[in-house]
Parts: C-alpha cells; sequence; structure tokens
C-alpha cells in the first residue's frame, strides 16, 4: 500500500507540472535553433504570394523581415536563418499552433474566434470583402447570384458573409471551394462558378495576373471591411512585445506607408502591374494610432 500510496502521490504531484507546459517561447525556440519560419501565401496579392521564380514577395513578406531582423537583434545572434514555409487558408492556424511557422505573413483576418487560438500584430492592411465576376455575366448586384454557383477559398472568412449576407437576404447560392485562392480564381475564370468573393485586393491582383484582366470586374458593394494582420502563438508576451514594437516602430518612420505605397500603387512582380489601391482613411488612422482590434470592432459598410 505505502508503494502505491507513493506512486500516486508522484502522479498528482506530475499533473500541475504538465498543464502548465506549453509551447516553447518563440524567442526561445529561435535561439536555441537559430531559425525562424515564415509562414507565406501562395497566391495573396499584393501581401504574400510566389513570384515568376517562385519566391515570397509582397508587403506583409517584407514587413515580417523586419520582424525577423528585429528578433536577430534582440537576441544577439551573429546569424538567423530565415526559412518559409507555404501555407494555406485551411492549415495557417494549425501550423502556427503546432509551431511550424512562427510568423503568418498572409492575408489572415483578425477576429474574436481566430483570437481564442492565435495571436495578432497591429493591423497593417484593411480590406474590403467583395465579389468578382466576368463583365460577359452582366451580374451587377447580388441579387443576381440567386441560383448560381459562388466561389470562395476553404478556410476564409467570406464563407460565413456569405452566408451571413446573401442567404440571409432570401438569396440562395450553391457555394464552392478552393483550397488556396489562386485556385478558387481558376473556379470563375473557367466558368464552373459565376462570381468570387474575397478581399478586394486579392481579387484585384489575381485579375491584374490573370491572362484577360479587362474580362473582370470587382462590384461596388462590400460585404464587410476586415482589418488584415501577421498572425503570431498565442500566450507569448514577450515575443508578441517585441512584433508590436517592431510594426508600431515602422509606422511611426513612415516605413509602413512606403511599403504600402511600393505594393499597392507601383508596378509589382510577376507583371509589373500596379494594382492602384489607395490607402483608405482607416488603415491610414491604424498607422497613426496603431491597434490590434479584431473585426468585429469595425462596423461593415453597406
Amino acid at each position: 500500500m505505502a508503494v502505491i500510496r507513493a506512486v500516486l502521490l508522484l502522479a498528482l504531484a506530475l499533473v500541475p507540472a504538465a498543464a502548465q507546459a506549453g509551447p516553447e517561447p518563440t524567442l526561445d525556440k529561435v535561439k536555441r535553433g537559430g531559425t525562424i519560419v515564415l509562414g507565406v501565401r501562395e497566391a495573396s496579392y499584393p501581401l504574400s504570394y510566389l513570384d515568376a521564380a517562385r519566391q515570397p514577395v509582397g508587403y506583409h513578406v517584407e514587413i515580417c523581415r523586419r520582424i525577423a531582423e528585429a528578433v536577430k537583434t534582440e537576441l544577439g545572434l551573429a546569424a538567423l536563418e530565415v526559412r518559409t514555409e507555404v501555407v494555406t487558408s485551411k492549415n495557417r492556424i494549425g501550423k502556427m499552433v503546432d509551431g511550424a511557422i512562427d510568423l503568418e505573413c498572409g492575408s489572415t483576418t483578425n477576429n474574436v474566434a481566430r483570437q481564442a487560438q492565435v495571436a495578432f500584430a497591429p493591423t497593417t492592411y484593411v480590406a474590403s470583402v467583395r465579389i468578382a465576376v466576368k463583365k460577359a455575366s452582366h451580374i451587377s448586384k447580388l441579387t443576381q447570384l440567386d441560383g448560381k454557383a459562388v466561389a470562395t477559398t476553404a478556410g476564409s472568412t467570406s464563407v460565413q458573409l456569405l452566408k451571413a449576407r446573401v442567404q440571409g437576404r432570401d438569396i440562395k447560392v450553391s457555394e464552392m471551394f478552393g483550397n488556396d485562392h489562386a485556385e478558387s480564381f481558376r473556379l470563375l475564370e473557367t466558368d464552373q462558378a459565376a462570381a468570387f468573393v474575397m478581399d478586394d485586393n486579392l481579387l484585384a491582383g489575381l485579375i491584374a495576373n490573370s491572362a484577360a484582366p479587362k474580362d473582370y470586374e470587382i462590384l461596388p458593394q462590400t460585404l464587410n471591411t476586415e482589418p488584415i494582420a501577421i498572425m503570431l502563438r498565442k500566450g507569448d508576451p514577450a515575443f508578441k512585445a517585441l512584433v508590436d514594437r517592431t510594426v508600431k516602430a515602422m509606422m511611426a518612420s513612415g516605413e509602413v506607408g512606403r511599403l504600402y505605397a511600393k505594393w499597392f500603387q507601383s508596378p509589382i512582380p510577376p507583371v509589373n502591374t500596379a494594382l492602384d489601391f489607395p490607402m483608405s482613411p482607416v488603415l491610414a488612422s491604424l498607422i497613426k494610432f496603431p491597434g490590434d482590434d479584431p473585426a468585429e470592432a469595425f462596423r461593415p459598410e453597406e
């Protein structure tokens, strides 16, 4: 009995330690391995995408690389390997939680549901969720989508918006899901879907890099306004503080504004076309007064 009691006491003593064990702090992980891993996207124009040489480029990729430089300085490392891994809308949060990536430099909406699993840097882009169609379809308003197939990307917030804003208006649509934004656009491009619902900048980038950009248009209606931010692990205050400090310093110095002009208003690879997306007043305000409020704090436009 004494042996059994001792074993039970040992097991009970170990329970709190196991319960408290969580992911290794990011700065400790990076210092130990000498590597930081950036999650990048394949076709999230112009935030994060692969160029003609299949190398990750974009507005958020550049901001993430600045954060990596700040990590190297903070840790006093002589060298830091910056690795990239392509993630999708479906697996980005899982890879972050599991520790496969350390920063997600894509086009992720910061919302309350996601904040339960991950954390976000200060907002660096504000997207309007809109609808792309082919001009030949003569679709000009939401009601004309009734009975038609509509594409969106699996794992994106556009799915919920379709249900809330379209189905709720007695419009029945058949949803089609691409595994990534490029695949979703191909559903529209090949006439499998009559429309593609996604962030306006992503739609504009996909159209600009398509075989026939003049065949498409983005409808003026806005389904929602969403804050887009770089994602990191939850419950890691030291890394969160460093990320926030770095992004805020880039905002204050004007570097974020310069990067915005480079990626949203100037010719960009692979076809050297400019998206011509002026900075919105909302984003300009968030650069002046940075914050990481979720999408629920933003009132959708009607």
